[in-house]
């Protein structure tokens, strides 16, 4: 390392935020950034440790000593290649990612980790400035032609290491503009869209084809792909969410997160909404059932239109807080309460709440009936859910997201028309070489593993790349 006691001279320094006075009134990115100078002085920290358990606890295994101590020492061109050399958007992860390599950082001991992933973010940007991330198209082709159906990071990230090993890919996505999830599911705020649209413009530069608004059983014919490309892979994400069955659901004014952040996010890059399908919260009280990080952008963007008030539940016990101490459960993430930037706008959270029903007028949400829950152990030893006596209330809702997360890929088009094998969690079933029950046939992300982090499925999206490589390597020795 270039200052093996970094650690010891310099503090912990994180960019921050802009003011909340000022973020929401618009959808601009909240997260600030550090000046080059600060930026290389945290990267001074990473420690000469040893045993890196950041790289261990990273999903896609990123290199974070070597790419801190080539930050640190300003050499920005080969910290760029070592991070790209595992991660295919960084500047993704470098904003979204909840950095399990922080919380397992030698530091974190002490509750002063690395600032891994704003120095990750940082690397990135400095490398799209100075021109170091670029176009460059492989200098040959083999021939071999592969359709990634879904363009989120999965399908992305599988999409760049096939075009890399110079097979033709063409990307299918059903929304009117690529990035999947990243484009449609995460709030400005959190990741611009220019952002998005820039790697988007490097990947079209080397030679992908990307095809929007086709969708498999609409337009797209999944049996016509599998007979026109020498191999498939399946990113189509895990979209069918987790519903609540209870009285009242069919209520109007309840809607499913992901359809809300969907729709402003078409809205901030300027489509319009019919008024009958406007999802708005604007002078609303908004209850958003689940305490995810989706269930937080909710509230974030509910703040950004004017809700009246905002309040966010959650089935489970409240999380310890542990803010200030040591990390507990160190090398792995710990259980703790997590506050994000949204949450600090003007939200009130409340934990150990289940929905008994939902109330209405005229065939609209009014409110909804709420009781503390407390869990405790059955004789299995499974967890149970027992409802506390006269602790039942009444909640005022005039807008209810549900934010109760993903159960697994859409069974409706490709995996029903081609007759591929789930598993039991309806998730698509893979061997290990990611290959489906069909033998042209591959899954990545999402669809294979069930829904996680952007940076999981990037991992997997490469790992499907490498099978895809490996299996259109073997037919060309066969022919």
């Amino acid at each position: 390392m270039a200052d093996p006691r970094g650690f010891l001279k310099i503090d912990r320094k994180e960019a921050g935020n802009r003011t909340i006075q000022d973020r929401v009134h618009d959808f601009g990115e909240v997260e600030q950034t550090l000046n080059t100078e600060d930026r290389k002085l945290q990267a001074s920290r990473c420690m000469d440790c040893g045993i890196p358990f950041c790289h261990w606890a990273c999903p896609v295994i990123n290199i974070i000593p070597e790419w801190n101590d080539l930050l640190h020492r300003g050499d920005l061109k080969k910290a760029i290649d070592v991070l790209q050399s595992t991660n295919n958007f960084p500047e993704f992860t470098g904003r979204i990612c909840p950095a399990p390599c922080e919380d397992a950082c030698t530091l974190a001991i002490d509750n002063s980790p690395v600032t891994i992933r704003e120095n990750e973010a940082a690397i990135t940007e400095i490398a799209f400035r100075e021109g170091y991330i670029k176009a460059n198209p492989p200098i040959r082709r083999t021939g071999k032609k592969v359709a990634v159906i879904g363009s989120g990071p999965a399908g992305l990230a599988c999409a760049d290491q096939l075009n890399k090993a110079g097979h033709q890919v063409v990307i299918f996505e059903k929304e009117d503009a690529a990035g999947g999830l990243l484009r449609y599911g995460i709030p400005d705020f959190k990741l611009n869209k220019d952002l998005v649209d820039r790697r988007l413009n490097v990947l079209l530069d080397e030679g992908i084809e990307i095809q929007t608004c086709m969708e498999v059983g609409n337009n797209l014919d999944i049996k016509e792909l599998v007979e026109e490309y020498d191999a498939i892979c399946i990113a189509i994400g895990a979209e069918h969410p987790r519903d609540l069955s209870i009285k009242g659901r069919d209520l109007d004014g309840i809607h499913y997160a992901m359809d809300y952040l969907r729709q402003s996010n078409k809205i901030n890059r300027g489509q319009d909404i019919p008024y009958d399908y406007l999802i708005n919260a604007k002078d609303k009280n908004v209850v958003v059932l689940g305490g995810g990080d989706t269930g937080s952008d909710c509230v974030g963007t509910a703040i950004r239109q004017g809700a009246k008030s905002v309040t966010q539940i959650e089935i489970l016990p409240k999380p310890q807080e542990i803010e200030g101490k040591a990390n507990p459960a160190w090398p792995y993430t710990p259980k703790k309460l997590k506050t994000s930037s949204s949450h600090e706008e003007g939200c009130e959270r409340r934990w150990s709440l289940s929905t008994r029903k939902f109330k209405g007028e005229m065939q609209h949400v009014t409110g909804l009936e709420v009781v503390e829950v407390q869990w405790a152990r059955d004789d299995q030893g499974k967890f149970k859910m027992v409802e506390v006596a006269g602790t039942v209330e009444n909640l005022e809702a005039d807008l209810v997201l549900l934010s109760l997360g993903f159960v697994h890929p859409v069974q409706e088009g490709i995996i029903n028309d081609l007759k591929l094998k789930v598993n039991a969690r309806k998730n698509i079933s893979t061997n290990s070489k990611f290959l489906t029950s069909n033998e042209k046939v591959f899954a990545a992300g999402d669809a294979r593993n069930g829904a996680t982090l952007v940076v999981t499925a990037i991992y997997s999206g490469r790992e499907a790349a490498a099978s895809i490589i490996d299996y259109l390597g073997e037919s060309r020795e066969k022919k």
